[in-house]
């Protein structure tokens, strides 16, 4: 495995991670506990950040230590548009595509820090294998469901049921299953 290119797609993708992270924050201002927790999660990214850059200085890389911050006039514009939103009740289906958007990133996130494990592993890098086991189980917490009967409340209120008594989504899966 060549672990330059795994820590340059590994860096690039908690990069892409805390923006997103960040904008879904901005976009759901409102929403206290989206707000907070997405920012502290993008916070956790913007640090592996910090840190594969460092690590990636001894496999001649250049990484971007740099990790954006999302604060310019388009986070405004969206924690104002967040403001205006938040009183209608199609929200709820914006979160749920972003928090479904997020899983995906983020999923791949924990896969890019699966194959840079194993390669730290079958290179005897240790100081790398180590940074592996430290940040990898935080990534994997950036997998965001909603929780409880969160993501089934929402679909039942602001989607259309298919006829009467049936439920917009099916239910057959115990809450946060795939």
């Amino acid at each position: 495995m060549k672990l330059d290119l795994a820590l340059r797609e590994l860096h690039r993708s908690e990069k892409s991670l805390a923006a997103d992270l960040l904008k879904v924050a901005d976009r759901h201002k409102v929403d206290h506990e989206i707000y907070h927790v997405a920012r502290d999660l993008a916070r956790w990214s913007q640090q592996h950040g910090y840190e594969l850059a460092e690590v990636g200085k001894r496999y001649g890389l250049t990484l971007a230590d740099d990790v954006e911050s999302d604060s310019g006039l388009l986070a405004g514009v969206r924690e104002k548009v967040s403001e205006l939103a938040g009183r209608r009740p199609e929200p709820g289906l914006l979160l749920l595509a972003d928090l479904r958007h997020l899983h995906r990133v983020a999923a791949g996130v924990s896969l890019d820090w699966e194959l840079l494990a194993q390669g730290a592993q079958a290179a005897k890098d240790s100081e790398l294998l180590a940074l592996t086991r430290r940040c990898h189980p935080q990534s994997l917490r950036h997998t965001p469901e909603p929780r409880g009967n969160r993501g089934d409340q929402l679909a039942a209120h602001r989607l259309p049921s298919r006829g009467a008594g049936s439920r917009a989504w099916p239910s057959s899966r115990p809450a946060g299953a795939c």
